[in-house]
């Protein structure tokens, strides 16, 4: 479990293939703060430790994960946003997120806003995942507020501070990134599916 809380920036150093798996390895700060099997968030897709090596740490991603998120996207040298799990007696900071990605996105617009941004995705609404005016989101691991919620398709606000220590500064319109809905929201449109 996660809070969409960015702790760390992580730089991608190696991305090799075994079979259908892709191993990950990150240099990132919080490195010496790891162990193995310990979770970790990175842009938003829950993934395990499996090795530590100085300041260089790997994960394994399988199929599953590969054809759900934008993780074939990703290039070394590419930066990515990190969150360890939760503590329980912590702050939620941000909104529950489980680190399971529901499916990507499309930036088609990226506006700067006199100091903050707005940023605006399309996604696919045949999975019928979908956003609420000032209901939450999380984006590429980050916790965000929608702002002009439609059927395929939301923006967010950027603040600076979110802008500097997260990968959205990279961001550019057909960059594709992670979703993951609010799970609340999610189980609430399960259920009134099954009431019609």
């Amino acid at each position: 479990m996660f809070t969409g809380i960015i702790e760390s920036i992580g730089v991608i150093r190696e991305l090799k293939k075994e079979n259908d798996n892709l191993h990950i390895t990150v240099s990132a700060p919080i490195t010496h703060e790891l162990k193995i099997d310990q979770s970790v968030s990175h842009n938003g897709v829950c993934l395990t430790v499996v090795g530590i090596n100085n300041d260089e740490y790997t994960v394994t991603a399988i199929r599953e994960t590969l054809d759900k998120t934008n993780l074939t996207d990703w290039k070394e040298g590419d930066a990515v946003n990190l969150e360890r799990a939760m503590k329980l007696g912590d702050r939620l900071d941000g909104h529950i997120v489980q680190g399971h990605v529901d499916q990507t996105a499309t930036c088609t617009a990226v506006e700067n806003a006199n100091g903050s941004w707005y940023y605006t995705f399309e996604y696919d609404p045949a999975l019928h995942n979908i956003t609420i005016e000032k209901g939450s989101i999380t984006v590429n691991g980050v916790s965000l507020t929608v702002v002009n919620s439609h059927h395929s398709s939301f923006s967010v606000a950027i603040i600076p501070y979110t802008y500097e220590h997260t990968n959205f500064k990279d961001f550019q319109i057909g960059t594709r990134v992670n979703l993951e809905f609010d799970v609340i929201g999610k189980y609430v449109s399960r259920l009134h599916a099954l009431t019609i």
